[in-house]
């Protein structure tokens, strides 16, 4: 599936430390991802960017990762192509600009300026146990999120 010509790019922001089921339905949504065609970019380290990365990755996927620092062997395994940006907390901007959409899960202050610059792109964003903020759609489930993805990019809804 495609938008104006290009692959789709999913982003999805969350945190280094994260509980297990939220891991589990990063994983599942890396999974759908992978799936459907688009393209996965994330910070690229552990926590919810690992699961999200295993699970696109076990599918067969692409995963791209801003890194934060200028070693891209700080990438967690299931990394695709790790991008080395040496820019710290910066990268979080280009995470959200460079995405069709966003999905939040869990996460502390960076998955929150992560939403906030997604936010201030106006690119729609999906939020699954993370923060509450207007704007961004809560979801329940990484099946709920894709299913939403599905009908944005199809037409089907306007997010």
């Amino acid at each position: 599936m495609e938008k104006n010509g290009n692959k789709i790019i999913i982003s999805v922001f969350g945190g280094r430390e994260a509980g297990e089921e939220q891991c589990n339905e990063a994983e599942k949504l890396g999974r759908g991802i992978a799936e459907r065609g688009w393209i996965l970019l994330c910070g690229g380290r552990g926590g919810i960017m690992e699961a999200v990365c295993k699970g696109c990755s076990q599918a067969g996927g692409l995963s791209l990762a801003c890194l934060p620092g200028s070693d891209r062997s700080d990438a967690n395994p299931y990394v695709g192509i790790p991008l080395a940006t040496g820019i710290g907390f910066a990268r979080n901007q280009m995470l959200a600009c460079a995405c069709d959409a966003a999905v939040a899960i869990g996460g502390h202050y960076g998955t929150l300026s992560e939403i906030a610059y997604a936010l201030q792109y106006d690119k729609p964003l999906l939020q699954m146990d993370s923060w509450d903020i207007a704007g961004a759609r809560p979801v329940e489930s990484a099946e709920e999120a894709l299913r939403i993805l599905d009908d944005l990019f199809t037409g089907k809804e306007n997010t």
